[in-house]
């Protein structure tokens, strides 16, 4: 009897200790909780505090990908089209050449009108020569196929060396001329390939693009939130 009542007392006090340790769990919870409120409340960036992404970098990170994913997709689009004989190929063309425009016109709020017109006729210029290497390529016509090469190549260096001094410290012009001269490199293989008729050489040769793409596109909008961090908090 005497040692069953102590045995009670002696868990008497481990279940307080349990209790109150719980109850301060409790309210540091609540009391966390509470703050973390009332710091939204006053215009807190949550998530710059917790190291997430908000909700403005993510939509331009997604709106980069998509940009640069029609870029190939349209592309490839127009190859295949192009390498049928088509009649389609027209309609696929002018969505392709959209596309640059698109892409000039998603800078302008950050470089001015000047610099997003200038780089979408840069890449305009990037998809005309590109159709007329085609266009030699199934002729057969060497001297202007390699003619039209040599312009391709030069017109890539353009875009990067814009793309640099946009953003020297983000886009280096050494990286960015590589990942012209990869992107031009990719597409020249799946065309040739398409042309020529070796179709999973031309399929594989699409997916290397695809993922190159998403790596240029994410150290664009990487680089442009990295220079004009106020615009998306």
């Amino acid at each position: 009897m005497n040692s069953a009542l102590t045995g009670r007392r002696r868990a008497v006090p481990l279940t307080v200790t349990v209790l109150v340790a719980l109850l301060a769990a409790l309210y540091t919870l609540t009391t966390g909780h509470e703050a973390a409120h009332a710091a939204d409340a006053s215009g807190h960036d949550h998530a710059r505090a917790t190291g997430l992404p908000t909700a403005r970098q993510v939509a331009f990170h997604d709106q980069m990908r998509k940009l640069w994913e029609d870029h190939v997709t349209w592309t490839r689009l127009a190859i295949v089209t192009f390498a049928d004989n088509s009649a389609g190929f027209s309609a696929t063309a002018t969505r392709l050449l959209q596309n640059q425009a698109d892409i000039g016109n998603a800078v302008v709020p950050l470089y001015g009108t000047a610099a997003g017109q200038h780089l979408g006729g840069l890449l305009h210029d990037h998809i005309t020569i590109a159709v007329q290497l085609l266009q030699d390529a199934k002729a057969g016509d060497t001297a202007d196929f390699n003619a039209a090469k040599t312009s391709w190549y030069a017109n890539a260096n353009q875009i990067a060396d814009f793309l640099s001094a946009a953003n020297p410290r983000f886009w280096p012009d050494a990286v960015m001329r590589a990942d012209m001269k990869e992107h031009l490199d990719q597409t020249l293989a799946e065309a040739v390939d398409e042309l020529s008729g070796n179709y999973a050489a031309s399929v594989n040769d699409y997916e290397a693009i695809h993922l190159h793409i998403l790596a240029m596109a994410d150290l664009l909008s990487s680089g442009i939130m990295h220079q004009f961090p106020a615009r998306f908090r």
